[in-house]
């Protein structure tokens, strides 16, 4: 009995979705590698995985509508964030700038929760545009973040609130997670949904010539992607239980996009 109160216990302080680790840390890891390494960028990315902490914490409280059993954790996560944050804000005030955008998405994914909708399409737009994002302020943090000068006559702001480096590689995750999301949801919980195939099968098309257009390398992501999303849908559409063939895919097609966008936004550095 005692076991299984302190097994539970450990679980409420941890994410149960390691995939969700991956999705958060990718853009932001990818921006850290390509604009040169500062301990402030290492400051901004222990900062963002805090965050992640209190946003998956607040997400089960509110799933739960108000259970006491979550508060502790969304609070404590909470607390360490507010004091790691603090100095951070006081040495970089600019980056208040991204607190509007951030409120706004996390917001939308709390909603989900209540509703309990975390799995929607609304609640993965909300994730995938929070975590692509975050690869902009890492990167703006770097020792050359405002390199990449192919994007930096379409900026509307100065380098040093979009540094072009940066909106790349969030762009470039936007689209590729957002198919991942897509092509995962036909494995799992809409297969055999035909629009929902159509709908993954669209996007990849589409990713993959916005990819070609800008970068070979990324071009032949798309095109590496495009296959998966294809294939394997129609491969197991006979099969039960695809949530671990999707999740071993997955792991695969992770680790070869992120090798990939860090490699084609390091080469496109002058």
């Amino acid at each position: 009995m005692i076991s299984s109160i302190s097994t539970r216990s450990v679980r409420d302080w941890r994410s149960n979705e390691p995939g969700a680790w991956v999705i958060v840390l990718m853009p932001a890891l990818s921006a850290f590698l390509v604009s040169g390494p500062t301990w402030n960028s290492v400051w901004l990315l222990v900062l963002w995985c805090l965050c992640y902490c209190v946003q998956f914490s607040a997400a089960r409280w509110a799933k739960s509508h108000g259970r006491a059993r979550y508060r502790m954790p969304m609070l404590v996560y909470a607390a360490l964030l507010v004091c790691a944050g603090l100095p951070f804000v006081f040495r970089f005030p600019g980056m208040l700038w991204w607190a509007p955008i951030y409120c706004v998405l996390c917001a939308g994914l709390l909603i989900c929760a209540w509703r309990r909708r975390e799995h929607s399409i609304p609640a993965n737009i909300c994730a995938v545009l929070a975590s692509s994002t975050m690869a902009i302020p890492v990167a703006s943090l770097g020792t050359h973040g405002g390199d990449a000068p192919a994007l930096a006559h379409l900026l509307p702001f100065g380098q040093s609130i979009l540094p072009p480096l940066g909106v790349e590689i969030a762009g470039a995750y936007a689209l590729t997670l957002f198919g991942s999301v897509l092509y995962v949801k036909t494995m799992i919980r809409e297969q055999g949904n035909t629009r929902y195939l159509a709908a993954s099968w669209i996007w990849h098309i589409l990713v993959m010539a916005i990819g070609f257009l800008y970068s070979p390398i990324y071009g032949w992501l798309g095109a590496i992607l495009l296959a998966r999303a294809v294939v394997m849908p129609v491969a197991t559409r006979n099969m039960r239980k695809t949530a671990k063939i999707a999740g071993i895919g997955e792991c695969v097609t992770s680790l070869v996009s992120f090798v990939m966008i860090t490699y084609a936004a390091t080469v496109l550095i002058p």
